[in-house]
């Protein structure tokens, strides 16, 4: 992967030897503490740089209010060009449809037990594992 981000013109690599179940990201932090205004981070893929739709989106979100553009080699996004930009906010709209149908199912899920009567249950069960 080194081979095709030097091909790409990096200057410097930053690389997260842990499993990606880790939080904790050392290399992620080099990086965003070493990027400057004017810099592009090139990835060899999106998945390289987020473990999750929601949190690609903040680190690139976190990225452009520091001037920080994304140039992803496999996917051929760059989010200097109108075009890159794009399709970050398609992305930013389909984190914010997840979400939505997420809240909408738990709902239907609430009301559904407690049609059945077995919401007190669920209740209960979630008060004593909090």
């Amino acid at each position: 992967m080194n081979m095709r981000l030097e091909h790409a013109g990096a200057i410097k690599t930053f690389t997260d030897i842990r499993s990606g179940e880790s939080i904790d990201r050392p290399g992620l932090a080099e990086l965003l503490a070493y990027a400057r205004t004017g810099d592009t981070l090139a990835v060899v893929r999106l998945d390289r740089l987020g473990r999750s739709l929601v949190e690609l989106l903040a680190i690139v979100e976190q990225m452009r209010g520091r001037g920080i553009a994304l140039l992803s080699l496999e996917e051929k996004i760059d989010t200097s060009s109108a075009a890159g930009e794009l399709i970050f906010h398609v992305f930013r709209s389909i984190a914010h449809f997840e979400r939505r149908l997420k809240a909408e199912r738990t709902k239907d899920g609430i009301a559904a037990a407690r049609d059945k009567g077995s919401l007190y249950l669920a209740e209960t069960l979630f008060n004593e594992l909090c």
